[in-house]
């Protein structure tokens, strides 16, 4: 028996829309991930791209447990000496919340070309608000 391998015609991606209100970062980024990989699909391959996309609304309401909202640290560095950034969670929530969610969600896809075509599916905004609604997206409840 051979094994079934979706063409790329056969492929069909979805929009979906998920309310971060309320939502703790770490449950919903693995429901988002799962979604954006595809592993939600009876179709999911693991080198292919079977994922659909992603629209998170209401970014800034996402909920931090424990005493994270003041001991995460976010850190990036410029590859230069002395060139390490890093911001408190709280700082990154005041200025750019929509950060939060997509380095949460990089954090568990694949880290190479496929990893990064996925995470181009995935859209955060702070607000209600997104210019996607020609996509006609479904909204789906993520549990807690």
């Amino acid at each position: 028996m051979r094994t079934y391998f979706p063409k790329q015609g056969e492929i069909e991606a979805r929009w979906f829309i998920i309310d971060a209100e309320g939502k703790v970062l770490g449950r919903l980024s693995t429901t988002i991930a799962r979604i954006l990989s595809g592993k939600n699909k009876p179709t999911y391959t693991p080198f292919l791209d079977t994922g659909d996309h992603v629209i998170v609304i209401n970014a800034e309401k996402i909920v931090l447990t424990g005493k994270k909202e003041s001991d995460k640290i976010y850190r990036r560095h410029s590859q230069y000496p002395g060139g390490l950034k890093e911001r408190s969670a709280r700082s990154v929530r005041a200025e750019k919340p929509e950060t939060m969610i997509e380095e949460a969600v990089w954090g568990m896809l694949p880290k190479n070309r496929l990893g990064r075509k996925m995470l181009k599916k995935l859209k955060v905004y702070r607000g209600t608000n997104h210019p996607h609604q020609a996509q006609k997206p479904e909204r789906i409840e993520v549990a807690e």
